[in-house]
């Protein structure tokens, strides 16, 4: 059996259409239900639903066979795992945003605040340019930083930019862009050659298709 760690949410639907589209059955796991724990009728595979941020330990602690995240959590959680596949689902970029008067004048001062959820991207990043920063860990709305002073610029995940731009902000800097991964745990990938091979074989011939 192998055993795949889903994100809770959207992610985790359009993954199911990729794996149904491979003639997997994820029926009872698109059901109604309470469940965080489903089987196939066949019981190849089993799916565990997770929040998205928790996917990289699931896999990584082998838990979970294998996984989909984000690469901003697998940036941000910096787990010992193999990423095998970009699943193109969920493209957005992380950047760097403010008020567009710092644009022009630089983002650096002195000490530059960053409200961001990713103080270790955040970190290496600024790290990465030398900048000196201090690094406000937020779990709500980050744009909420500039524009109580509490900081000085954000570090998120940018998608329309429709949000900053009805709070008054633009992107200042893009870090990297971002899209679910498939990612698979080290020691599965040996044990579970086979069976996790014809999954990331099958979804790699698949979204070739979708390009072509």
């Amino acid at each position: 059996m192998v055993t795949i760690a889903l994100p809770k949410g959207r992610l985790a639907d359009q993954t199911l259409d990729l794996l149904e589209r491979l003639g997997i059955d994820c029926r009872e796991v698109r059901e109604e239900s309470r469940k965080l724990i489903f089987t196939t009728n066949d019981g190849a595979i089993r799916f565990i639903l997770v929040k998205p941020s928790d996917v990289p330990a699931y896999v990584e602690y082998g838990t979970a066979d294998m996984g989909i995240a984000g690469k901003d959590t697998l940036l941000e959680e910096g787990r010992q795992l193999y990423e095998m596949l970009d699943l193109n689902l969920g493209r957005c970029r992380l950047a760097v945003a403010g008020f567009p008067e710092r644009k022009n004048s630089g983002i650096t001062n002195s000490r530059l605040r960053v409200a961001t959820k990713y103080p270790n991207i955040t970190k290496n990043y600024f790290s990465g340019k030398w900048e000196a920063v201090e690094i406000i860990k937020l779990n709500g709305s980050v744009e909420l930083g500039p524009l109580t002073g509490l900081a000085d610029v954000i570090v998120d995940i940018v998608e329309s930019g429709r949000t900053l731009a009805e709070n008054g902000l633009v992107v200042l800097e893009e870090i990297c862009p971002v899209s679910a991964r498939l990612v698979v745990n080290q020691v599965s990938l040996k044990t579970k050659n086979d069976e996790i091979g014809r999954i990331i074989e099958g979804l790699r011939e698949l979204l070739k298709g979708e390009r072509s």
